[in-house]
């Protein structure tokens, strides 16, 4: 679910930007459920993120991340919440 930037988040929700610094896409906000937190490949990119920001944000959580990366992990998560079990190995070139 991508969102405009003034848009308020739902209870539940959580927006985040995705992007890289040294890309020329910029940042994407999208607003994700918070059961993606306990989701282990998503912990694994809350990780990464610490490494690169240290938590220490304002605004949307910054996922260091391509965009192209993080919809295809979104999409393993969907795919794994509607009981389609895929392995837990994380081989994208950005996250």
């Amino acid at each position: 679910m991508q969102e405009d930037k003034k848009a308020k988040v739902k209870k539940g929700w959580l927006a985040v930007e995705v992007g890289l610094e040294e890309d020329d896409e910029g940042f994407q906000r999208f607003v994700i459920p918070i059961s993606y937190l306990d989701h282990p490949l998503f912990k694994r990119l809350l990780e990464k993120a610490h490494e690169v920001y240290s938590y220490h944000t304002t605004g949307p959580l910054r996922l260091p991340c391509s965009i192209d990366d993080f919809l295809n992990l979104k999409w393993r998560i969907e795919k794994e919440s509607n009981h389609h079990r895929l392995p837990l190995t994380l081989s994208f070139r950005s996250c």
